[in-house]
């Protein structure tokens, strides 16, 4: 492997202040939390937006155009994880940090400004396309370098806390995503949000990015106390993944596409499944929403403390299996007594022990690499499984129920993902407590 010097300055991990612990924390989440704020909102507001954008005159059409832009995101996710986990292995991760920053908010800010199909024509949809590319580039290489930092910084016997914040962000930003949809069309008319309603949560989530912004320039980039002050890095990050983890990548992405696949299906998709399938009220899109944003937001970094305790391995694999378990009749109990309570309470006990499972797979996926690589193994596994098994998840499910004709069928493609899991987990050693390679 080719490497190069790069020095640090600063203290040891465990030297930190308690309030820059919290800073740490804070400036890690906040692009994660930015990018699943613009997740919920665009979802929530894509019926408008495929009108507003899109020349084509069945509604239908427009909401399929606009849930099309909205994916082609995830198209970029993985180059953008490995450019940008790339960039953090060999400048840094504040940098890299940064920098996905700002791309994303470009991205956000694009959407909230941008003129429609009547002012501009064919331009408007294009445009739209373009933030969603560029959402999609930042958010890829997100993931791997704010949970490497995490990782680096946080003090030894509680890296799986710190590293669960990562996603504990994620269901504060679904919730404060849904609560502003509902906020918004409970106080303006569909004229309103029509005419300018439907941007106002586009540029609520570009008036944080200063703060942000603040939070990531001023964080203290230091060496975890078990390493040296002068660090390899390697050359050619990817190249050395690749070449010399292999399994690594393969753990990771068994790892991520058994999370990935039940998160989209619990926190989004079991609520539009709701009200097409089941035909229940629209009102319990977001309230669901909310329900399961809340339990992630909580409940996440319980997982990232048991695995601190017990190990991460046994954390994820039973978790998993639960799931596993739950999924295919808690699908049969929708059926077969569809109501609000039971969608609620089904969607609220699944993310309780979801939460605990990705609260644990944080730390998991970035101790598989060692630290001249692990932005660049933790995005590329990141996002190359969140980019297929999530971001096309409704896809999916939404196919083998018209292939099956069984209404139960998306039970059957977690169940399928979560086995990817288990091998992968029997396949990696426990790293809780241990010194970071």
């Amino acid at each position: 492997m080719e490497t190069s010097t790069l020095s640090f300055a600063g203290t040891p991990a465990d030297a930190l202040t308690a309030a820059k612990k919290r800073r740490l924390i804070a400036a890690a989440a906040v692009g994660n939390a930015l990018e699943f704020y613009d997740f919920t909102v665009y979802s929530f507001f894509a019926i408008l937006i495929g009108k507003l954008f899109f020349p084509v005159h069945s509604s239908f059409g427009q909401l399929m155009l606009a849930v099309a832009s909205f994916g082609v995101g995830f198209v970029t996710r993985p180059l953008g994880g490995l450019v940008i986990g790339m960039y953090a292995d060999r400048v840094g991760r504040k940098k890299a940090m940064i920098l996905t920053l700002l791309l994303m908010a470009l991205g956000t800010a694009t959407i909230a400004v941008a003129p429609t199909f009547a002012q501009i024509g064919i331009a408007a949809p294009l445009l739209l396309v373009l933030a969603r590319l560029l959402q999609g580039f930042a958010s890829g290489g997100e993931v791997g370098a704010s949970t490497t930092l995490l990782l680096e910084q946080a003090p030894q016997h509680r890296r799986g806390f710190y590293a669960s914040f990562q996603f504990s962000s994620q269901g504060l930003a679904a919730l404060a995503g849904a609560l502003t949809g509902v906020a918004l069309t409970s106080t303006l008319n569909a004229a309103q949000l029509e005419s300018w309603g439907w941007r106002v949560p586009f540029v609520i989530g570009t008036l944080f990015v200063p703060l942000g912004y603040w939070l990531r320039r001023t964080v203290e980039e230091v060496p975890s106390a078990a390493h040296a002050p002068a660090e390899k890095v390697a050359s050619l990050p990817l190249a050395d993944v690749l070449r010399h983890h292999g399994k690594a990548v393969f753990a990771g992405l068994g790892v991520t596409i058994g999370g990935t696949s039940i998160h989209y299906i619990i926190v989004f998709y079991m609520a539009i499944y709701g009200v097409q399938v089941l035909h229940l009220p629209t009102w319990l899109s977001m309230t669901a929403g909310c329900v399961a944003g809340a339990i992630l937001m909580l409940a996440t970094p319980i997982g990232g403390y048991l695995s601190d305790v017990v190990g991460r391995n046994r954390i994820v694999w039973w978790t998993r299996v639960a799931l596993m378990v739950a999924i295919y009749p808690a699908f049969i109990a929708l059926n077969r007594w569809p109501g609000a309570v039971s969608l609620l309470s089904i969607i609220a006990a699944l993310s309780v022990v979801h939460a605990i499972n990705i609260g644990a797979t944080g730390a998991m996926l970035g101790e598989l690499f060692p630290r001249a690589v692990r932005a660049t193994g933790g995005a590329l596994v990141y996002s190359v499984g969140v980019a297929i098994f999530g971001g096309f998840a409704q896809f999916f499910v939404t196919w083998l129920i018209a292939a099956t004709g069984n209404p139960n069928a998306p039970a059957w493609y977690a169940i399928g993902c979560g086995v990817l899991t288990l091998i992968a987990v029997r396949c990696m050693d426990e790293k809780a407590g241990k010194t970071l390679d």
